[in-house]
């Protein structure tokens, strides 16, 4: 069977160049080829098989947690999948607008920026808790920096006339420049601080 040389992701922006700059997230990170990122929960039972699931599916799943301010999930947005896929399609092209560049990339640059390496993890030890450092696991950073993302986005656009749309594309464009005011940045910056104080 004769092999398609390169599928668009939604038959628009090409993955096949995009590079993951950080060497602990290259297995992490995947860049698979298809034109609709959705492989149906295939990976859902498997372990550390997410890391095979595309970027961008993920970045979908982790937005399909909406509910009230501070819930993360009341089940409002569960499994209205094409919904979130349609405001992933139009912040790409906002993003492709406001910067040319390639909006895939920009995503794998923002979750780069805002994967955290440290974090902290409770010890019982005698009766006593202390608050360990820790060294976070690839693909816990990708799980880490999406969630940072998603939940950036949430806030912004609650009880906010803006469309998530632009939330999104404005959020992915500061976290890609590493800008200290973007939400998700800033929450690893926090945890790594935190991190580093408990070492």
């Amino acid at each position: 069977m004769a092999q398609t040389k390169n599928l668009l992701l939604f038959r628009k922006w090409d993955i096949s160049k995009i590079e993951v700059r950080d060497p602990g997230l290259k297995t992490a990170i995947s860049m698979k080829k298809m034109i609709m990122p959705m492989t149906f929960g295939r990976s859902a039972l498997k372990r550390f098989n997410k890391a095979d699931v595309n970027l961008v599916e993920r970045l979908a799943n982790k937005m399909m947690h909406f509910g009230k301010r501070y819930a993360k999930n009341t089940g409002r947005m569960t499994g209205k999948k094409m919904n979130i896929f349609n405001t992933v399609k139009v912040a790409f092209e906002i993003i492709h607008i406001k910067t040319g560049m390639n909006p895939v990339e920009v995503l794998v640059r923002a979750v780069e920026n805002s994967a955290p390496n440290e974090d902290t993890t409770r010890i019982v030890y005698g009766g006593t808790v202390y608050h360990v450092s820790v060294d976070v696991a690839p693909i816990r950073r990708v799980d880490l920096a999406l969630r940072f993302i998603a939940d950036g986005v949430k806030e912004a656009t609650f009880s906010n006339p803006k469309p998530i749309e632009e939330h999104l594309a404005e959020h992915l464009i500061r976290a890609q420049n590493n800008d200290s005011d973007a939400p998700s940045v800033k929450k690893k910056n926090e945890l790594e601080r935190i991190a580093q104080a408990s070492r």
